[in-house]
């Protein structure tokens, strides 16, 4: 089988040169789901793996815009429509001055897997920019946003493709490519989510991947005759998903005792809480970018240029960015006592952690652990479609039904070892749904 795999991930990546995250995340798949694959033939037949390695469609564009000094700047822009066989493409835009076509590429992939995990009629993709919003000023990032809107706007809509907000993309970008695509397009509809509450946006919206990722843990502690409450939790970053999780885990008991950003890691024996998590939305706000602000607030340890993953927890949940955990990390989790590690983030760990965490702890993947975001905006989507909006208990209770789906999705395809394989499981869960719904439709 090995074999098999290398020769497919070799042709894969003589197509695709240098796109090491896409290659990462096509393997990761390819490796969980190759037997079953193989097992049936009607897959094979149609090469449906081969298929869902190619985006449907990929669009690349040019976005000058004007900054404050009145100089003219230029970034790119794409947007990659993965898979729609079981619904218009879903996935987020990500401004961030790391943004490559293969990362997009791995997200994309990523997210029709995820997408589908929801049981929601989404589809897979995911755009953005090398724009970073950091340092900028509103006027610039209103100037930037409306320019990349003027190419998008020709190639999304509410049945065709819903982009969300991701990295470097909250409320106030939302707002402004909306507002841009309501002027070119003269329409009010539901073409993005993530939207302010008072103009079709769903409450609980910001806080979902985070609420989401918890209830996902809850569910394996569950399996495991335990809870939440009383435990101990190292997350990374401190954006909208660390925010969510944070606040969720101090509702239901449990204590977090890290945040990080690109300058280093906070550890707060005592706890983040109360105005502690409001603290966080204010350093977010303030577009720094860093956490040290938060040491000297508190008066706690601030490690600079460091993960928190080297101090002691219980639980892991990355909710920062890709590969932020590495095998070495991985190694003093489980050495300082961790049993358990969920990404909260796409592909937090890289593959040798992965194999790592899985070989020693329970471990779950971004796919599944993280899809409370979009499945709040499906959600969000259903609400647009009645013209309508849902109190925030029914939209929590929705969202704590649709985890608990998934979770049972992953434990169905993942189990038969001496401990569920979530990977595994997330993935050919994912697969199934996708793969029987491409074959329904044709070689298209």
């Amino acid at each position: 089988m090995k074999a098999e795999i290398n020769e497919f991930m070799e042709s894969l990546k003589q197509r695709t040169p240098g796109e090491k995250e896409f290659h990462q995340a096509v393997q990761e798949v390819a490796e969980s789901v190759w037997d079953f694959y193989m097992q049936n033939p009607k897959y094979r037949k149609n090469k449906i793996l081969e298929r869902m390695c190619e985006p449907e469609r990929t669009i690349i564009f040019r976005v000058p815009w004007v900054d404050d000094h009145g100089e003219v700047q230029i970034n790119r822009g794409y947007r990659v429509e993965f898979n729609s066989a079981i619904g218009p493409y879903k996935g987020g835009i990500r401004f961030h001055a790391t943004v490559t076509l293969s990362i997009l590429k791995f997200l994309g992939f990523e997210q029709t897997f995820k997408n589908s995990l929801t049981t929601l009629p989404m589809g897979g993709g995911k755009g953005g920019s090398d724009f970073s919003p950091k340092g900028k000023s509103d006027g610039e990032i209103m100037r930037f946003c409306q320019s990349f809107m003027n190419e998008l706007f020709r190639h999304i809509g509410p049945d065709t493709d819903v982009p969300a907000g991701d990295i470097g993309v909250g409320g106030r970008e939302v707002g402004y490519m909306f507002g841009q695509y309501k002027r070119l397009r003269n329409e009010f509809t539901g073409v993005f989510t993530g939207k302010g509450i008072g103009w079709g946006g769903s409450l609980i919206r910001p806080e979902a991947t985070g609420f989401g990722a918890v209830y996902f843990v809850r569910h394996m502690l569950k399996r495991l005759g335990k809870d939440i409450a009383g435990h101990t939790f190292a997350i990374s970053g401190f954006g909208n998903v660390a925010w969510g999780a944070v606040s969720k885990i101090n509702e239901l008991g449990g204590k977090v005792v890290t945040i990080s950003g690109p300058d280093g890691y906070v550890y707060d024996p005592d706890g983040i809480s109360g105005d502690k998590i409001n603290y966080m939305l204010e350093l977010r706000a303030s577009n720094q970018d860093i956490v040290e602000p938060y040491s000297k607030k508190f008066g706690v340890k601030f490690v600079p240029g460091k993960k928190p993953w080297v101090e002691k927890c219980d639980i892991a949940i990355p909710c920062a960015t890709q590969n932020e955990l590495n095998v070495d990390d991985a190694a003093d989790l489980v050495k300082n006592g961790c049993w358990l590690v969920a990404e909260a983030s796409n592909m937090g760990c890289t593959a040798e952690a992965v194999e790592y965490l899985k070989e020693h702890i329970d471990f779950a993947p971004g796919k599944a652990v993280n899809a409370g975001g979009v499945s709040v905006s499906g959600l969000e989507m259903t609400q647009n479609s009645m013209r309508y909006n849902w109190s925030r208990e029914e939209v929590d209770q929705r969202l704590q039904i649709i985890m608990q789906d998934i979770h049972e999705t992953c434990v169905k395809f993942g189990s038969g070892g001496k401990r569920i394989d979530y990977v595994k499981g997330a993935n050919i869960g994912g697969f199934v749904k996708v793969a029987e719904a491409m074959l329904a439709q044709g070689i298209v």
